[in-house]
């Protein structure tokens, strides 16, 4: 590595002033100087940060959108998860490898472009859709690739320029079908933290309890709750964190509300700052939305402007608080909150041990609230409209309106805020989904649930969902899609614990039996048996549901699995007539079997 190079890392580093927890932008920004995060840099990063070479080399090898290797001037990622197939990715893929001349995971000759299978980028209901140099593209062909491919060779960025010149550089339908009278109905710029000032951080905390929000992200846990904990909790500093990482395949409803009404949330932040003591706010954003970043630091700088944000805000004497904005860099595991506390602090996104919660040693050991983008808007409202209005909305335990992200087999596919006690069946006929096999409610960490539940209730009580809401027509091989998701788990884990690492694997393996055709009643029970057991004992919320797509359609869906059995009696998981099969071919004679000596 050249002195130049050398300067050039040491300026980023003193950029973000050498704090150890800044890991990941230093990062982010090194790769964006020299397309990857090679050993020489990353031991330049850790001899200016002071701290073990191993640490750079950890952190960046745990995420997707780093790389210690280089790829291609211009990464083509196609989104791979189960809608992006169901809306024909894999046509799109052979015309990209076609075009290209190079398989997935490869980089062309010239170093030119580079091909690569991504995870949900948060467009199902776009989809097929692909990041390109960080650029969103949704709704592609197999006929859009040429031309794609050929601009890029050319040096031409793919897309045009928005016509508004904030919204962001990216070809993406705000497809909000529905709004409702919290989030989407129109917002007076300061009216809530207007309302806040007006009350002591205790009365802020005591509104939210009263009108019985809860956590959006589908655990529900109250949030006047948490922030009376966390405020009661000791610490040299207090924090905000907000949770916008939805990475949960189906879910996009963040990217809509980032887009829409981003100074709602904004606006949640700060009072949560005041409710809880904090003078410092992160918004954690996921790495697949980095498109919208500049708008978003837009909008915060309008809000600095205007005195809703910095120092004595909206008047209040005595009260600074400030957001900054986190970008990940491609981890699902990061959605968990203690995940995405270490990927804060610059690490791996490892879930950590509970106790101690966050609330009392969160975020840099301090005391922190962690609430996700829909909870913070919900806040707004409250204090602006009133805890008794809120209230009214919704069912007697599940108060407010719920923002859905509905894709897949359906005509209206898109965000969609209800009344929390809206029936499924009632769902499916406002998106136009006539003949759903399946629903799965809260994406594949959720539930799969079959016409006999359409019935059912989207609510606490009922059927909770961080949002994610995919429609399965009846033309769809369930099985199939029960192992794609279980792909995705394996995929995602962080590896750190047996049940979850090994178990996800175990899960996939005797899946794939049953749907060869080589089950029996004994594997159903061993499926079950094994996904109880990885809930069990997972260490964090990811392993904790990775075998919900199993367990929920073994449930309410046992005929998909019985179809399949065509065996009573015990049938070997590995068989070696057929493991051995090509080498028999090859060879070109048979085995002689250790019976027949």
């Amino acid at each position: 590595m050249s002195q130049t190079q050398k300067s050039v890392i040491a300026g980023i580093v003193k950029k973000y002033n050498k704090a150890r927890h800044r890991l990941m932008d230093i990062a982010r920004d090194v790769q964006a100087q020299y397309g990857c995060i090679s050993d020489e840099s990353a031991k330049t990063i850790a001899d200016e940060l002071g701290i073990p070479f191993v640490e750079v080399i950890d952190m960046v090898s745990f995420y997707y959108f780093l790389s210690r290797e280089q790829k291609g001037k211009s990464v083509i990622r196609l989104s791979d998860s189960v809608v992006d197939r169901m809306s024909g990715n894999r046509e799109v893929a052979k015309a990209f490898e076609k075009a290209a001349g190079i398989p997935f995971g490869g980089t062309t000759a010239d170093g030119a472009i580079t091909l690569e299978y991504t995870s949900d980028i948060g467009m199902c209901d776009q989809a097929p859709a692909a990041l390109v140099n960080g650029m969103v593209m949704t709704k592609l062909c197999p006929e859009d690739v040429p031309r794609i491919v050929d601009g890029l060779k050319k040096g031409k960025p793919p897309g045009e320029k928005a016509k508004d010149g904030v919204r962001p550089d990216a070809r993406v339908d705000l497809n909000l079908i529905q709004p409702g009278e919290v989030i989407f109905s129109p917002v007076e710029r300061g009216a809530a933290v207007r309302a806040m000032a007006n009350l002591s951080p205790e009365e802020v905390i005591d509104t939210v309890t009263k009108s019985g929000l809860r956590g959006r992200g589908g655990a529900g846990f109250p949030t006047g709750m948490k922030w009376s904990f966390c405020r009661k909790a000791k610490g040299e500093q207090h924090y905000v964190i907000c949770n916008a990482d939805e990475g949960e395949p189906g879910t996009f409803k963040d990217r809509v509300v980032l887009t829409e009404v981003p100074d709602l949330l904004f606006a949640g932040m700060t009072i949560a700052g005041y409710a809880i003591g904090a003078a410092e706010g992160v918004l954690y954003l996921r790495g697949e939305y980095g498109y919208l970043l500049s708008y978003l630091e837009q909008v915060l700088a309008r809000r600095r402007h205007l005195g809703l944000l910095g120092e004595n805000i909206a008047g209040k004497e005595g009260f600074d608080f400030d957001i900054r904005i986190q970008m990940g860099a491609g981890a699902y595991v990061c959605g968990e909150e203690s995940s995405l506390i270490e990927s804060l602090e610059g690490k791996r996104g490892a879930p950590r041990d509970r106790p101690p919660y966050p609330v009392t040693k969160g975020y840099m050991n301090q005391p922190s609230a962690v609430n996700n983008v829909e909870t913070l808007c919900c806040v707004a409202r409250i204090l602006e409209k009133g805890a008794d209005w809120f209230k009214a909305i919704g069912t007697k335990d599940s108060t407010g309106t719920k923002l859905l992200s509905v894709s897949g087999d359906c005509k209206r596919p898109g965000v969609y805020e209800v009344e929390f006690g809206l029936l499924v069946d009632e769902l499916l006929d406002l998106v136009g989904a006539d003949d759903a096999q399946a629903v799965q409610i809260g994406g594949p960490s959720g539930s799969c649930i079959a016409p006999k539940d359409f019935g059912r209730k989207i609510c606490f009580e009922d059927l909770p969902t961080g949002g994610s809401v995919i429609v399965f027509g009846k033309n769809r091989d369930m099985l199939e899609i029960v192992r794609e998701f279980t792909e995705f788990f394996i995929e995602e884990s962080c590896g750190w614990c047996a049940p979850c690492r090994v178990g996800t694997t175990l899960l996939k393996l005797m899946l794939e039996k049953v749907i060869e055709g080589r089950g029996t009643k004994a594997d159903l029970a061993d499926l079950e048996n094994i996904g109880e057991t990885i809930k069990a004992m997972s260490r964090c919320g990811l392993g904790q549901t990775a075998a919900n797509p199993v367990l929920t359609t073994l449930k309410n869906m046992p005929e998909i699995y019985r179809a399949r059995l065509k065996a009573e009696e015990f049938v070997p998981p590995f068989q070696i007539d057929k493991a051995l099969a090509d080498g028999i071919a090859i060879a070109g004679r048979e085995p002689v079997w250790e019976e027949e000596l």
